[in-house]
């Protein structure tokens, strides 16, 4: 019986359904034909792809379903075209599940883009955004900090600051 049990528990762990497959992992079973939808990377990626306009899609799912396996698959297709993608685990660090609000998920996702950027990108731009929302923002720091003496790192470090207090301070949003 132990052996059993011992067994089904690295089979369970070996497919836990909350922790999402990279692209290109030989445990991937592609099962589109099951959930009733196309291959991600025919229809988000052919309309990320070939639009010239923004483009804007919603990609939902039951919990477990697979959706992060698919937009890790998105990723390594739309980087393999020359794309410039910002992926992230919202909920692993940058948002409360319980108490989650529009503009929690706005600032994780201006956060991460600011990360990925940083090594990517003229800093100049990156720099002037981040101290014109430094001065709309400064009172949720804690601190007073003139940016003007700072690198990109430090400010980033400022901004996740922020947002961290806005977390803890609900009636801020």
């Amino acid at each position: 019986m132990t052996q059993d049990f011992q067994f089904l528990k690295r089979l369970y762990n070996a497919f836990d359904p909350f922790r999402p497959l990279p692209a290109g992992d030989p445990a991937y079973v592609n099962c589109n034909s099951v959930r009733g939808d196309g291959d991600i990377l025919v229809g988000v990626g052919r309309e990320i792809l070939m639009s010239d306009r923004m483009t804007c899609q919603l990609f939902g799912g039951h919990r477990g379903a697979g959706k992060s396996t698919e937009l890790l698959r998105l990723q390594d297709y739309l980087d393999k075209q020359g794309c410039f993608v910002v992926y992230f685990a919202a909920y692993e660090e940058d948002i409360e599940p319980e108490d989650a609000q529009y503009t929690d998920i706005l600032l994780a996702c201006t956060r991460h883009l600011l990360e990925s950027l940083k090594d990517n990108a003229n800093p100049a731009p990156l720099l002037n955004w981040l101290k014109d929302r430094w001065e709309e923002l400064k009172d949720f720091a804690l601190s007073e900090v003139s940016l003007e003496k700072i690198g990109v790192e430090a400010q980033i470090a400022q901004f996740a600051k922020i947002i961290a207090n806005l977390q803890t301070e609900p009636s801020a949003r």
